[in-house]
C-alpha cells in the first residue's frame, strides 16, 4: 500500500479491517438483541420549508466511486446514461446548479471517487466549480486477499485487479483523512446531505435539511417502507439501549433469517441517504463500522479466476456510531437506485418525467412495475441497448417479463401483466 502511494490512515484502516477478519470478530445481530421500530418521525407530516440559514451552511456529497461493472460497463456508473441523453453525474450537476440559480445558495456538490472515477468524472464536470473547495475527495483503495491464504492476491495481466475500493463506509475517514472535513468547516458548512449517485430520487429537500438543521443530531438516516423486494436487503431497528442499528443480511445467523425476512417485523430500510452534522464528525471518534466479507474472483467477469475476500463497510451503520441519530420515514419516490438494467429500463421509460430542475418525478401513482429479463440475452449493457433501441410505455404496465430474444423498437406499448416468450434461435423484433 505505500508503494501505490496511499497515505498512513488508509494503511491503517485497512490494517483494523484485516486484524478484524484474521481474528473472525464476529458482528452479527442476533433477533432477540433487537426491538422493530416504531412511531418515527415522517417527512409527510412536517411542515414545508425552504431550509432557512441552513442551506448556506449545508454541501451534497454523492458516493461516485463504483464501476457499472454489473452491467458489463468499465466506465464509471456516474457517467452512465439514464434520461435523455444525460448521466446520473449529468443530471445531478444540473440539480445543484437550478439551486444556485435560485439565488438561495452556493450550494457545493463534492464528489467521493475512487481511483478508477476519478479522472473521468472532474473530466465530465469541466467548467462546474465549488468556488474554493475541491469538487471531490479520493476514497481508498485496498489490496484484495486470497481467500486460502489471506494473502494480497497477484494478478500480473491486470494489476489493477489486485485492488477493489473499502466500500462507502470508508467517507467518515476519508473526509477526515484528505483534509475536506475541515475545509468545510473553516468555509462555514456544518451539515451534508450524502447519497448514492444512482439515486436520482434522492435530491437536496429543504424540509428535511431545516428539520435535521434544527434537531440537534449528528446524525439522520432516511427510510422507507420494506416490500416483498426489499426482504432479502438490510433493515433498521432498535438495540435493548434504544440506540438505532442497521442489521444486513451478512450479520444475521441462519435461525433469525425468517425473522429478518419479515418485512411486517422489520418495516424499514436504509435508503442511503445520509445528513451528517460535520462538527460531530470532527469532535467524536470515527464510527467502527461492521466489517463486509464479500466473496469474489479476482477477475469479476472470470469465474476461474482465483477466489479473494474484499473487505468493505457500509456508511449507514455509522447510525450506531453517533452519538445523537435518528431515522426518518420518507416516500418511496426519494429511493429510485439503478442496480440492474430492469432498473435502468425503468428510469428510462414514460414512468418517469424530469422537471425544470432536473429531478425525476414519477408518472404513476401506483407500485411500479417488476421488471425479469432473461439474463442470457440481457446480462450486459451493450445486450440492453441493441435489444431496446427505444423504450417501450409501461405508464399501464403491471409487470414485465421477457424470455428469449426480443428486440423493442419505436412505438411498442406494454399494459397489465406481459409475458413475452420467444423460444427460437432467432430474435423477434416488436413491432
Amino acid at each position: 500500500m505505500r508503494a501505490a502511494g496511499l497515505q498512513e490512515w488508509q494503511i491503517d484502516r485497512f490494517a483494523e479491517d484485516f486484524a478484524r477478519l484474521d481474528s473472525d470478530a464476529s458482528s452479527a445481530l442476533a433477533e432477540d438483541a433487537l426491538r422493530p421500530l416504531e412511531d418515527l418521525p415522517r417527512l409527510a407530516e412536517l411542515p414545508p420549508a425552504q431550509g432557512g440559514a441552513a442551506l448556506a451552511q449545508t454541501v451534497v456529497i454523492k458516493l461516485n466511486g463504483g464501476l457499472g461493472t454489473s452491467m458489463g460497463l468499465e466506465i464509471p456508473k456516474g457517467l452512465l446514461e439514464v434520461r435523455q441523453g444525460r448521466s446520473f453525474l449529468d443530471l445531478t450537476r444540473a440539480q445543484v446548479e437550478a439551486f444556485r440559480a435560485s439565488g438561495h445558495s452556493s450550494l457545493p456538490l463534492l464528489l467521493m471517487n475512487s481511483f478508477h472515477t476519478r479522472g473521468p468524472s472532474l473530466e465530465r464536470l469541466s467548467g462546474f466549480s465549488n468556488g474554493d473547495l475541491p469538487l471531490d475527495f479520493l476514497q481508498s483503495k485496498v489490496p484484495k486477499l486470497r481467500q486460502d491464504n489471506l494473502i494480497p492476491v497477484e494478478f500480473p495481466s491486470h494489476p489493477e485487479l489486485e485492488w477493489c475500493p473499502p466500500g462507502h463506509g470508508e467517507i467518515y475517514a476519508a473526509l477526515r483523512g484528505e483534509g475536506t472535513l475541515e475545509q468545510l468547516l473553516a468555509a462555514g458548512y456544518r451539515y451534508a446531505f450524502v447519497s448514492n449517485i444512482d439515486n436520482l430520487g434522492a435530491t437536496l429537500d429543504t424540509t428535511l435539511l431545516q428539520w435535521f438543521s434544527q434537531s440537534g443530531l449528528d446524525f439522520a438516516m432516511e427510510v422507507t417502507a420494506r416490500t416483498e423486494q426489499d426482504k432479502k436487503g438490510g433493515h433498521l431497528a432498535r438495540l435493548a439501549s434504544r440506540q438505532l442499528a442497521l442489521r444486513e443480511r451478512s450479520q444475521c445467523a441462519p435461525p433469525d433469517l425468517a425473522a429478518f425476512e419479515n418485512i411486517a417485523v422489520h418495516r424499514y430500510f436504509n435508503t442511503n441517504n445520509l445528513w451528517l452534522r460535520l462538527e460531530a464528525l470532527r469532535e467524536q471518534p470515527l464510527p467502527s463500522l461492521p466489517l463486509i466479507v464479500n466473496r469474489k474472483t479476482v477477475d469479476p467477469t472470470e469465474p476461474g479466476s482465483t477466489p479473494v475476500y474484499q473487505l468493505e463497510s457500509a456508511m449507514g451503520a455509522a447510525i450506531s456510531g453517533f452519538a445523537r441519530t435518528q431515522a426518518i420515514e420518507v416516500p418511496r419516490r426519494r429511493f429510485l437506485p439503478v442496480k440492474n438494467l430492469s432498473d435502468l429500463l425503468l428510469l428510462r421509460s414514460d414512468l418517469y418525467r424530469l422537471d425544470t430542475r432536473s429531478e425525476l418525478q414519477v408518472e404513476t401513482s401506483g407500485p411500479l412495475p417488476g421488471v425479469r429479463l432473461d439474463p442470457k440475452f440481457y446480462s450486459t449493457y451493450a445486450d440492453f441497448a441493441q435489444r431496446f433501441t427505444s423504450v417501450p410505455s409501461l405508464l399501464e404496465c403491471r409487470s414485465l417479463t421477457v424470455q428469449g430474444d426480443v428486440h423493442f423498437g419505436p412505438g411498442v406499448r406494454l399494459e397489465g401483466v406481459v409475458e413475452i416468450t420467444n423460444p427460437g434461435p432467432d430474435p423477434v423484433y416488436l413491432p
